[in-house]
């Protein structure tokens, strides 16, 4: 079959319109109770401590496994096992996030901060429901796809309830922004009410078996000492990624390059460049395979570092920052769309809620834990040594690489459990 025919008939599907409107849905939330919400009470001349203590209200998405075995075990009575809990939680969410609209951030400090935490509890369930569906939909030679058309969804939110929001703010008042924000919500409950609907699994007979049983099979279908080695990649595959994030703001800025800069040039033609890196690796992905991708992307992941280490011997260059932040965030999003695609390789249907965000919870364990002293390893060694340690810090996950992922000639190498074989070979491999 005709790979550019193939590649439309995958990325031109019902299921990929729906994953990148449930994309925008989950991507939403994050920055209204995050960096808009402290733009809005830094304008209210609210303390500055308490603006920082605000950032724990974002704490359930680093909890969400906690509740997730609920979402396994248990189905609402409409619209199926996945697709009832998304109805449900994007309902909720819009009047949670209409409900900003009428807070007073100087006067009811308490209020808000209860307001931003069920945002962000709602959204947190949203995510596990949404990722569970995206696990379910998905064949295994659309799951490159799959993965890079909703991060565009959940890049554009970002967009919206960043930049747009911020804009907006400036025209009118915070009040009919939330509502604005509230508002298109509407696309993410659109896209379920009309998405296809997963092949039906049966649940786990009980809550206990929720909770126990994802662990227990995870091992056992891998293998204990295989199953700790997987855990270890998908804790170490993305440090180097996030060493250098976490300290790329600062590092601008001391060499010399204004916010507006950083706003324009980081913000704006680095999101496209992660969009655009996201959906070129979906593509490449959905012919090599995982295996080879997480091979390819990731060794890219790390040599784009250098483009960092070449900005920190330039100095303030203007070109040399375009070429860098470009070259790390297209890279990024490589690597992003194989890593989403791999974690859902590794889930059955059966405990995908579960599964799915205890791995991801992982995953935020390199972004939020291991990458927090850069800052410290940065102070004390200099802009040029701390790169190439970020360049080093993406060894220890390739390493790992020919455990469980070797480089082999065949095009699906990883195993769908819970899923029987696909009816239909659109891509001609078989």
């Amino acid at each position: 079959m005709n790979p550019v025919r193939s590649l439309l008939q995958v990325f031109g599907s019902r299921k990929m319109a729906t994953l990148l409107f449930l994309g925008f849905s989950s991507g939403l939330p994050l920055l209204l109770i995050g960096n808009t919400l402290k733009a809005w009470m830094t304008l209210e001349k609210v303390d500055l401590a308490a603006i920082g203590w605000f950032s724990l209200a974002s704490l359930p998405y680093s909890l969400k496994f906690l509740w997730s075995p609920f979402l396994d075990r248990f189905s609402l009575p409409f619209l199926g096992r996945r697709r009832g809990w998304l109805i449900v939680m994007q309902l909720a969410l819009t009047v949670a996030i209409a409900f900003m609209a009428f807070q007073q951030p100087k006067e009811a400090l308490k209020l808000l901060a209860i307001n931003a935490i069920v945002i962000a509890f709602l959204s947190a369930t949203q995510d596990i429901a949404v990722d569970a569906y995206r696990t379910d939909i998905l064949e295994k030679l659309e799951m490159g796809a799959g993965a890079a058309v909703f991060i565009l969804g959940y890049r554009i939110a970002l967009l919206v309830a960043g930049a747009l929001a911020l804009i907006l703010a400036d025209r009118m008042p915070w009040s009919s922004v939330y509502l604005f924000m509230a508002g298109t919500m509407l696309l993410g409950i659109f896209a379920t009410l009309l998405a296809p609907e997963p092949e039906e699994i049966s649940p786990p007979a009980s809550l206990f078996d929720a909770v126990v049983l994802p662990f227990g099979e995870f091992f056992q279908r891998s293998g204990v000492i295989k199953a700790l080695l997987i855990l270890a990649f998908i804790t170490l595959y993305k440090l180097g990624d996030a060493l250098l994030s976490n300290m790329t703001t600062p590092f601008l800025l001391q060499i010399g390059f204004t916010k507006t800069d950083i706003g324009t040039i980081q913000v704006g033609m680095g999101l496209i460049a992660t969009i655009v890196g996201a959906l070129a690796g979906g593509s490449i992905l959905s012919r090599i395979g995982i295996n080879r991708s997480l091979w390819l992307f990731g060794i890219l992941q790390a040599v784009s570092n250098f483009a960092y280490l070449f900005l920190a011997y330039a100095g303030k260059n203007y070109q040399a920052m375009v070429l860098a932040i470009n070259i790390e965030q297209f890279c990024g999003g490589l690597g992003t769309a194989a890593f989403v695609a791999f974690l859902m390789s590794l889930c059955n249907q059966k405990f995908s809620a579960t599964q799915y965000a205890l791995l991801s919870s992982l995953m935020a364990v390199s972004r939020d834990i291991l990458a927090a002293p850069g800052g410290a390893i940065a102070q004390s060694t200099g802009w040029p040594l701390f790169f190439l340690i970020t360049i080093v810090a993406a060894v220890p996950g390739l390493l790992l690489l020919p455990v469980f992922a070797p480089w082999n000639p065949q095009l699906v190498d990883l195993p769908r459990p819970g899923l029987e074989e696909e009816k239909e070979d659109i891509w001609g491999t078989k």
